[in-house]
Parts: C-alpha cells; structure tokens; sequence
C-alpha cells in the first residue's frame, strides 16, 4: 500500500500506540495496543512483512539486553543495594536537605549511568522518598531529581538508556570512545540539573532538627559484582561482543548467591515482558511511518557536518521531536538519518535525552515516575511543564557545547 491512505494509516496507528501507552487504559501493557497496530500495518502491506522481520532482527539483540539489564537492576534491588546507598545518602545528609539534594543527584546520576534510567525512576525513587520522610524534610527536590536524572543522567553509557543502544549500534564507536565523548555533557547536564533544582525549591531547603539514622551493612557482594558487570560491559564492547552477556553474566553472579530465593515469576516480570514487546512493536510502527513520508520530511531537518550550529540543531530538533512524539519513537525515526555520523548521533541523544524533562509525555520513564509517586508528592502539570520550559533549553545549548569542545579535544 503507498501514497497518501498508507502514511494516514501509519500515523494513526502511531498515534494510537503512543496514546494508550501514555495512558495505560486499565493498567494494561504498553504492549496490549502496540503489538495490534504493528501486525495491521503488516497485514496491510503498510509495512512489507520483509520489512518488519529486518527491523525486528536488528532491533532484538538490543531489547534482549534491555531485558537482560532490568533483571541485574531487580537483583541488586533483592540484595539490599539501593537501600543501602539509601541510607548513606541519608546519614551523609545530616539532615540538611540541601545536601541531600546534592547527593541524590549523584546517586541518581550513577545508578541511571549503571543500571539505566528505569531503575532510577522504579527502584531508587521509593528508597529516596523514605529517606526524605525519615528525616523530616520535604521530598519534593529529591523526587524530581530522581526523574530528571533519569533523563539527563542517562547520557553517559551506551547501556544507560535504550535510546543510547538504539544510537551505539548505529554510530560506530567503540564503548569506551562513547563514554570518553559523552562524560563532559554528563557532568555538565548533571550539574545543569542540581542548579536548577536549588534555585527552583530553595524555599523549601530548610535543615530539619538532625535524626539519627542507623546505619546498615553493606552488601559488599553486590557491590562486587556490580563492578564486574560494568567491567564486562567495556570488555565486551572491546572484543565486539554483545554487552548483554555481562548483564547476564551478573545476574548469574547474584542469582547464585542466593537461589533460595528465586521465584521465576518476579524474575521473568522483573524483565518487563510487555515493555519489551511494545518496544519491538513499535519499531515496526515507526518503520512504517518513516517508510511514508516522516524519513523524507525529517532528512530536510537533519544538518550535515560537526560543527557547532550543527550540533546545536541536531540536539534541539531531537529534543522537540521526543517531547511531540515520546523520545523512543523519536529515536527509532532519527537513527536511520544519522547512521555512520557518530557526532550526529550524540547531539541526537543530547535532545533526546535531556529534552523530555521539558514535558510529561517526552519520555515514558517520566509518565513511570508520576505514576508511582504517591499522590501528595506528584507535581501539577503546570509546575512539571514551567520548570522543564524553563531549563531544559539552557541545559540542552550547554552540554551540546560540551560535546563540541569533547569533540575537538579527543576527536571521534
């Protein structure tokens, strides 16, 4: 099918898929809509069903290590980690919530570097809220940090964000190259987003009377693999295997600590099943909307060349497409354009990274986050909406400045 009903089709189908994975009607699976809308456009002939089979080939070793990633975050959630960096973060507080603030932006800031941005948004953001109460001060900074981070925090790791794997597969460097270009904007977005947070809820920065917080052992076994597994991550990224064994390879390590407590159900949950399927089922949506009309109408948007205002417009149409669309999908169109332009591709993930803290509906790991927030600790739209407007913008111009001067210091 071609012309003018097919590209109607696929947008609607687009438009249906990212509307009930916003909404979760009944609290269904991102998946329940999704998986119908692809074998549609298939069956139509929208998307050749050659096609689709290609995108999901090429798409499925990276939702494997998506899977595979979610479960170590699971499993050192079993093993006490994120309680434990919890409660350091409390006890180093003292109390002062500006302190604590600032801690939390690094511990969110590592766990999203280490374990992805999901379990910023699902595991640490509880732990981080308890420590907040437990001291007697507002939790309101804290949480946000927690998202924000989780978006900007994420730039860091080719394995820190599924839109980080979608682009290092397409952009031919090396992981360590990656990481060695990309930390200069981490800590400038990290540092970006700390700022932001002081000056918008100063106010509220108020010490409380010190509590005393006992402290709790460490679960250094945990810890220990934890560093293997990142190790594994730059080792097999350096002799071209796939980064998902060294997730898989760490959950073996955890699981064999303690098998007693195995219960294959929440071990097969933990890996998000229906997530992992509404990513696959995206892809083929995505691939056939671009198929018809979107590819031709973003290639007059993307710029050519390393250069600064290059840079600069590749971050911001990236970051404008990921809060119009979801920045998964976004990614999905943008990476095909930019294959082989590893500098393009990080400013695409500047903006698409960074860019969804402007609005709820620019990341699905923001909707998460207000989902699980109890309903006295959610933000108000207006308020979401007027801090991102207000800094997203100056943090974006920012950090692409520092992947330019990253750029012509090390080179590609």
């Amino acid at each position: 099918m071609h012309g003018a009903l097919a590209e109607t089709i696929a947008i609607l189908a687009l438009a249906a898929t990212l509307i009930a994975a916003v909404s979760r009607p009944f609290g269904w699976s991102e998946a329940v809509l999704a998986v119908p809308m692809a074998g549609l456009l298939v069956a139509l002939d929208v998307e050749p069903a050659s096609a689709a089979v290609d995108r999901l080939k090429a798409i499925g070793p990276t939702v494997g290590f998506l899977a595979a990633i979610l479960v170590f975050g699971h499993l050192c959630a079993q093993a006490q980690l994120f309680d434990y960096l919890g409660t350091l973060a409390s006890r180093a507080s003292r109390a002062d919530p500006r302190r604590l603030l600032l801690l939390v932006v690094m511990l969110a800031a590592g766990v999203t570097a280490v374990l992805t941005l999901d379990a910023t948004v699902v595991l640490l953001t509880p732990v981080v809220l308890a420590a907040a109460t437990r001291l007697g001060v507002s939790a309101r900074a804290p949480a946000y940090a927690c998202v924000r981070l989780a978006n900007s925090g994420s730039l860091l790791l080719p394995v820190s964000n599924l839109t980080n794997l979608l682009a290092f597969t397409a952009c031919g460097l090396s992981f360590g190259r990656f990481a060695a270009l990309m930390v200069l904007p981490w800590l400038l977005a990290c540092a970006g987003e700390w700022l932001s947070l002081r000056v918008a809820f100063r106010a509220e920065l108020v010490p409380a009377p010190q509590t005393e917080v006992p402290p709790v052992a460490a679960p250094r076994y945990a810890l220990v693999v934890l560093a293997l597994t990142v190790a594994g991550f730059v080792i097999t990224s350096s002799v071209h295997v796939a980064p998902a064994w060294a997730a898989v390879g760490g959950c073996v390590l955890l699981l064999a600590a303690r098998p007693r407590d195995i219960v294959p159900r929440r071990l097969i949950a933990s890996a998000s099943p229906g997530f992992c399927a509404f990513v696959l089922a995206l892809a083929v949506v995505v691939d056939g909307v671009t198929r018809h009309g979107l590819s031709h109408a973003l290639a007059h948007v993307v710029p050519s060349g390393d250069g600064l205002p290059a840079l600069l417009g590749m971050a911001f149409a990236a970051a404008l497409l990921a809060n119009l669309v979801n920045n998964l999908p976004a990614t999905l169109a943008l990476v095909p354009l930019i294959a082989g332009q590893p500098v393009l591709a990080l400013a695409m993930l500047l903006g698409v990274n960074i860019g969804p803290n402007a609005t709820y509906g620019g990341s699905l790991a923001t909707l998460l986050w207000r989902r699980l927030l109890p309903e006295d600790a959610a933000p108000r739209a207006r308020e979401f909406h007027a801090l991102g407007l207000a800094t997203v913008p100056l943090i974006l111009a920012l950090t692409t400045v520092g992947l330019w001067a990253s750029v012509r210091v090390l080179g590609v």
